[in-house]
């Protein structure tokens, strides 16, 4: 494996006529990667995808914004979540940004799902996954995460996980290295020069690439589906923007993402 995607959706509807053919190349290309459920169903297709390739992994969880359309299973979970495929669980968090007005009690519902997400990795010793977006011009829902994850360390010294697709600054950044945590960047960061301080402020063993896949293809295909392969893209401008070399920084991002999750 030479690079990884520590978060993709290659499960979802955008990749149905070409999945299995996108997954294969993939395989013979050396680029790995984490599929990511939003929601049981989801989650149940990336688990299939993982058990069938293996070069891909899965991830189980329910997104922010999906917690007042779908109950929170935790056995149901678990039962996904202990299969050896199963590497993290998420996508859960926050989001206080979407259209919808997220008020007081929307934000007690996201959170009250999140622990219970957190409460699921701990018992299974598996890192976490979280999508946390703040309302404009604020960092409110990473605030809010942090003072979650620091209250679940004392319960839970040894939990840990990636912040992905992370929007932030260098003081959340900070925050989240202290509680053993990685952040991961996407192809925006191809096109957006928003993120340059904190890629170059991050110790380089704390950051992943990923791509979000369909989502945010990268300035070379944008406007197109996206999908894993523009992880390279990300590494590229990662190392461009640290003014590293960038097979180190593709080393260094790979082999995190595989002490991460504990990947072979």
């Amino acid at each position: 494996m030479r690079y990884f995607d520590a978060h993709c959706h290659v499960q979802f509807d955008q990749y149905a006529h070409d999945a299995d053919e996108l997954i294969v190349k993939m395989g013979s290309e050396g680029v790995g990667g984490i599929v990511v459920g939003v929601d049981e169903e989801s989650s149940k297709k990336a688990l299939v995808l993982a058990e069938k390739y293996e070069h891909l992994y899965a991830s189980v969880g329910l997104h922010p914004n999906h917690v007042g359309e779908e109950v929170f299973d935790m056995s149901a979970y678990r039962a996904l979540a202990e299969h050896p495929k199963v590497v993290a669980v998420g996508e859960c968090g926050l989001d206080y940004y979407r259209p919808v007005e997220v008020n007081d009690e929307v934000k007690r519902i996201q959170k009250e799902v999140f622990k219970k997400h957190i409460e699921l990795a701990a018992l299974l010793h598996k890192p976490l996954i979280i999508h946390a977006r703040p309302s404009k011009g604020t960092q409110d829902a990473y605030h809010d995460v942090i003072t979650i994850l620091q209250d679940a360390k004392i319960r839970h010294p040894d939990l840990r996980g990636d912040i992905h697709f992370f929007v932030g600054g260098v003081a959340e950044a900070e925050a989240f290295f202290v509680l053993d945590f990685t952040i991961s960047f996407t192809a925006v960061i191809t096109f957006a020069r928003d993120y340059d301080a904190v890629i170059r402020a991050a110790p380089l063993d704390r950051i992943l690439s990923e791509t979000d896949a369909p989502y945010l293809a990268p300035a070379s295909r944008r406007g197109e589906r996206n999908d894993p392969f523009a992880v390279q893209d990300v590494v590229a401008k990662m190392a461009e923007i640290r003014g590293e070399d960038a097979d180190r920084v593709r080393l260094v991002t790979l082999e995190n993402s595989k002490r991460l999750f504990g990947i072979a």
